[in-house]
This record gives C-alpha cells, sequence and structure tokens, in this order.
C-alpha cells in the first residue's frame, strides 16, 4: 500500500522532514500499526512517535483513530495535540 506521510510542527523538526512517499508492508492496516512500524525504523522515530506522546493523527485531512484502517493512497498525517501558527 502507498501512502503519503506529513509530519507538523516538533514533530517535523525532530524527524527533519515535512512529508515522505512510503509503501507500507501488508501487515500494516491500521494507524496504530503504521505508528508502530515508524518507531521501528531507528531510535530517532521511535523517540519522536514514542506511544507516551499525545500525538493526533489525521487521514485524508479527518482526525482518526488508531483503530482506523489505512487506505491505499491516503494521506498521513501527524501533530502534537497543539500547533502554533
Amino acid at each position: 500500500m502507498n501512502i503519503k506521510l506529513r509530519f507538523f510542527a516538533s514533530l517535523r523538526e525532530s524527524l527533519e522532514l515535512s512529508e515522505m512517499d512510503l509503501t507500507v508492508p501488508p501487515d500494516v492496516k491500521t494507524i496504530a500499526q503504521l505508528r508502530n512500524y515508524l518507531m521501528n525504523i531507528d531510535a530517532l522515530w521511535a523517540d519522536t512517535l514514542a506511544l507516551k506522546k499525545p500525538i493526533r493523527v489525521a487521514q485524508h485531512q479527518t482526525m482518526v483513530e488508531p483503530d482506523t484502517l489505512l487506505e491505499e493512497g491516503a494521506e498521513v498525517a501527524f501533530f502534537p495535540p497543539v500547533t502554533g501558527g
């Protein structure tokens, strides 16, 4: 499955990345599984997306829950609960 990831505010600064295209393996089907998959990239990703951090996620610009199914071609955005303007 191919998706586009976007990162905002402190997450973008930490990863030094605002967006990326990603092909996820077939076993990554939900937002929670995607977050875990990304956390396994390396220590920086694990720290930035740690489960203890209150990170919000949107798919196609709509807020979603961790058990939401990923959609082919989705734009998935990660951001802290409060972002500046």
